[in-house]
């Protein structure tokens, strides 16, 4: 029993003696690699999303009065990257419209992703069939009236029976991609504007149109049209556990 203690000993020994100090040194990397809990890309990735998000919010949060939360913020970030890698962004804008908050609040944020102002943070409305004060219901049907979530990259203007008015492109099918068959576009509306909420107690509502007070509709169209990234948000089960931007 002895001797082949003795044995097994001295083949350890001599496996260890002729080991190099750099095949040791990648085999207790190896081995430590595979116990790991998750991949370290992965986690150096999020961490560095998380970074970068913080740090932007801290920068618009600085600069203005006015901001979306951090969580909308967020996921309008998230979608904003993935459109500017893809190359669909050609004007470092992003305009976030926040559905959770109530037609009487300013709701929509026109914000320069370099310059990390808020360009305009102004009323906007929904449609007729997504809800009264409060948008509850969305859809990408044609002809149903409702407002349609997710992220969406500004095309032309042409000027309709709203007079001018910008197209958008919905990117998220299921959600948004019928928007330009459907004629969701921006435009100004006089029941966008802030004497309307006074009048009716909420601000009016359209065909499913993100509308603007007539005041400053040009303006706010002139600064976002041509490939500049709309992001419409609720805290929506469907949308936000299946939206192909942000899953």
């Amino acid at each position: 029993m002895i001797y082949r203690l003795l044995t097994v000993m001295a083949v350890l020994t001599f496996s260890f003696a002729f080991t190099t100090t750099e095949e040791l040194d990648t085999n207790l990397k190896s081995t430590s690699l595979e116990r790991l809990p998750a991949p370290i890309a992965e986690i150096t990735s999020k961490t560095s999303f998380e970074i970068k998000v913080a740090n932007l919010y801290k920068a618009f949060s600085h600069n203005n009065s006015s901001i979306p939360t951090m969580p909308v913020f967020e996921k309008a970030i998230k979608g904003y990257e993935q459109l500017n890698e893809e190359g669909k962004v050609g004007k470092q804008v992003l305009t976030i419209i926040d559905f959770g908050l109530s037609s009487t609040k300013k709701r929509m944020w026109v914000m320069d992703m370099e310059t990390k102002e808020v360009l305009f943070n102004t009323y906007v409305s929904h449609g007729k069939n997504t809800g009264g004060e409060f948008a509850t219901n969305f859809s990408n049907t044609v002809n149903s009236l409702q407002s349609s979530l997710g992220f969406y990259v500004t095309a032309e203007t042409y000027y309709g029976k709203n007079g001018l008015s910008l197209f958008i492109d919905g990117m998220e099918k299921g959600f948004n991609s019928n928007a330009r068959k459907r004629y969701v576009v921006i435009h100004g509306a006089d029941y966008a504007e802030p004497s309307f909420i006074k009048r009716i107690g909420r601000l009016g509502r359209s065909y499913g149109c993100p509308a603007v007070p007539n005041t400053i509709a040009k303006d706010v169209i002139a600064t976002i049209k041509e490939e500049s990234v709309l992001y419409i948000h609720k805290n929506n089960k469907n949308y936000l556990n299946n939206s192909p931007m942000l899953n």
